[in-house]
């Protein structure tokens, strides 16, 4: 039995991936092609839309932010 590894992308790999989704290639494409998991892609397409970031980190700390900021305005 073959021991499963994980992947690890670049963010320019990223960021490749998110372009040529917005400029009309289809995400089933891209995955195929790619040998990409859909889960993954479609990841790091919400992920960009939403913070413009892929890392986990920083997603939370634009999060943080925004908590901050809410709380304060109280």
């Amino acid at each position: 039995m073959e021991k499963w590894t994980r992947r690890k992308y670049t963010t320019e790999f990223k960021q490749q991936m998110v372009i040529l989704h917005a400029s009309g290639k289809p995400a089933s494409e891209i995955i195929r092609e790619y040998e990409l998991t859909a889960s993954t892609f479609h990841k790091w397409i919400k992920q960009f839309n939403q913070t413009g970031y892929f890392k986990e980190t920083d997603n939370r700390e634009t999060q943080k932010k925004k908590i901050y900021c809410l709380t304060e305005a109280k």
